[in-house]
């Protein structure tokens, strides 16, 4: 059967090679990632899920579901991808603390609508990322410390599994598969829809301190200072930036869960250090905490590299705080620990992480930059040697890289052994499937 035939088998939209918005469609949000696809379909329903998984066993070929395009490899070739943008509802239950929200919606819709009712969900830190991509890879951003993952948040899970049939997911009704999504990543079925608790969260304070860079130890130390005992409703941040043609520049960010009162108290060592160049703290609605970073929320061309840290030893100061951050944009750490770190009983594959720091490191993925990016991003592990762990959290995996290193040995086996069971024709494949090396 022709791909071709998919335009009448399906409601929505079937942009296939030589359309003329085929290469929008089948671009990702990261512009140095291509995607070689056969074809895009931007399903409007169950039905037109059913019917792409159909033709794609028939065919041999994988459907990969990119909500938001984030967390593109480019190692789809030849697959056909799900746009989901029409599952766009949003349903907050106020009185029972829960969010009905289809997977086509990025996270500022939700923040937004739950903000209403002085709840938030366990959004990340951008918010034009998707809320599916990001939960069924754990998730974590300003209120992990306090709530945990958000994968752990979900209660119910609305898919079309791969033999087509739609399906509510719940630890009552399918707790292995349940167990799977809430962390395990997109590779057991396509996602329609997630349910999932929000949070009381009448108060926030937060923001960005910056500073020029010939103050980079001192804010260093105040960081190692506020996340050593932090309370868990304290969230720190500390970036260090190049961007071209701008002085190079260190700041932190932070989110505290309370008072705004309390908040200023916590972090009053930041006007200790003078020759503050910006300052954006203040009391924020969840709907805000885009704010705290300031993020792109355009596309554009990137690389990246995360890694968990074991601690801030004199190893990472040498080589993450004293060495210079070009030719990168952004050397980012974040502390972990609280709810991260705790076992929750009955929860999904994305367990706890016991490393205490988080490392994301960010260049421009310029074609004449490829080389010296990767080449710079190789020695900064290499550099840091036993300092990480080899570990990463399933969102922070970039294109070459494996989801392997995102679970033990224990939870890969038992998500293999599921995606075998429940998908033996291998048709769904998330951005990083869990049976590759």
């Amino acid at each position: 059967m022709s791909i071709e035939n998919l335009r009448t088998a399906v409601r929505g939209g079937v942009i296939l090679p030589g359309d003329a918005d085929f290469d929008r469609a089948a671009q990702p949000w990261n512009f140095a990632v291509t995607q070689s696809v056969a074809g895009v379909v931007e399903v409007a329903d169950a039905h037109d899920i059913a019917a792409v998984l159909e033709y794609a066993r028939r065919s041999s070929r994988a459907v990969v579901t990119q909500p938001t395009g984030h967390g593109a490899t480019g190692d789809i070739d030849g697959a056909i991808l799900l746009r989901t943008k029409h599952f766009d509802s949003i349903d907050i239950d106020a009185e029972q603390r829960v969010a009905r929200v289809g997977s086509g919606v990025p996270w500022g819709r939700v923040q937004a609508a739950a903000a209403a009712h002085g709840l938030t969900g366990l959004a990340g830190s951008n918010p034009v990322v998707g809320v599916t991509g990001y939960t069924l890879g754990g998730g974590f951003g300003w209120f992990a410390r306090k709530y945990g993952w958000a994968s752990n948040a979900v209660r119910a899970v609305e898919i079309v599994g791969a033999d087509g049939s739609p399906q509510r997911v719940t630890a009552d009704s399918d707790p292995d598969l349940f167990w799977a999504l809430r962390g395990g990543g997109g590779d057991f079925a396509i996602v329609t829809g997630l349910e999932f608790e929000l949070f009381e969260l009448p108060r926030l304070y937060g923001g960005r301190v910056m500073w020029s860079a010939d103050r980079t130890s001192e804010v260093f130390d105040l960081f190692t200072e506020l996340t050593t005992d932090a309370p868990a409703e304290l969230s720190v941040w500390l970036q260090r930036y190049q961007i071209p043609g701008m002085a190079p520049s260190i700041a932190l960010d932070f989110a505290y869960l309370g008072d705004p009162a309390d908040g200023r108290h916590l972090t009053r060592r930041l006007d200790a250090i003078d020759d503050i160049i910006a300052d954006t703290r203040g009391e924020l609605s969840p709907a805000e905490i885009g704010k705290i970073t300031a993020e792109p929320t355009d596309p554009s061309p990137s690389l990246s590299r995360g890694e968990l840290l074991t601690g801030l030893d004199d190893t990472v100061v040498k080589t993450l705080i004293e060495s210079p951050v070009a030719p990168l944009l952004n050397v980012q750490i974040r502390n972990l620990g609280g709810a991260l770190a705790q076992d929750v009983p009955g929860g999904g594959a994305r367990g706890a992480v016991t490393e205490p720091y988080a490392l994301y490191l960010l260049g421009l993925g310029l074609p004449q930059l490829l080389e010296t990016i990767g080449d710079r991003f190789a020695e900064i592990i290499a550099s840091l040697g036993t300092s990480i762990t080899g570990a990463k959290p399933y969102t922070f995996l970039a294109p070459g890289e494996s989801a392997a290193a995102a679970f033990d040995a224990q939870t890969l086996a038992r998500l293999r052994e599921l995606k075998r069971n429940r998908d033996p024709h291998n048709v769904i494949r998330a951005n990083f499937p869990v049976l590759g090396d």
